[in-house]
């Protein structure tokens, strides 16, 4: 009978302390705009889905627009609650049309540096048929540990 190994996992990060640290397993590819897995401890900050509109509830206009504006208003909610960027441990997008994702990969990738920096959580992806405001093209959840 044979059984299968697990996986050995490489924490990335180098200081021990910090927290979150990437979780990478040994002999994976290094995946690009994201982590594989996160591990922290510290205080919980979860933000609802958050659209691509500003205060006045006004939504931006187009895909792009919208994506930087609700990563705009995730920083917003990540400060209310003591938190930034780079505590971020999980980011989940929903989006309405995976093509326009895709198409729009090096504009996302500028926008999201701009505003999170050089720090990829965990991500998931989920394209969806509508988000409950019709003209919303992106809805994105987040998770924060913010270090003890």
């Amino acid at each position: 009978m044979s059984t299968t190994k697990a996986p050995t996992l490489a924490v990335v990060k180098q200081d021990e302390s910090a927290s979150p640290r990437v979780l990478q397993p040994s002999g994976w590819p290094m995946p690009k705009g994201y982590a594989n897995g996160i591990s922290a401890e510290g205080r919980i900050v979860v933000t609802g889905g958050v659209i691509g509109w500003d205060a006045s509830e006004k939504l931006a206009d187009g895909f792009i627009a919208q994506v930087r504006q609700a990563l705009q208003n995730i920083a917003a909610i990540l400060a209310e609650g003591q938190a930034r960027p780079e505590h971020l441990v999980r980011l989940t997008w929903y989006v309405v049309d995976m093509d326009e994702y895709l198409g729009n990969l090096k504009d996302l990738g500028r926008i999201y540096r701009e505003i999170f920096g050089s720090h990829y959580p965990a991500m998931a992806l989920v394209q969806v048929v509508r988000l409950v405001e019709k003209a919303a093209r992106v809805e994105i959840e987040a998770t924060a540990v913010v270090p003890r």
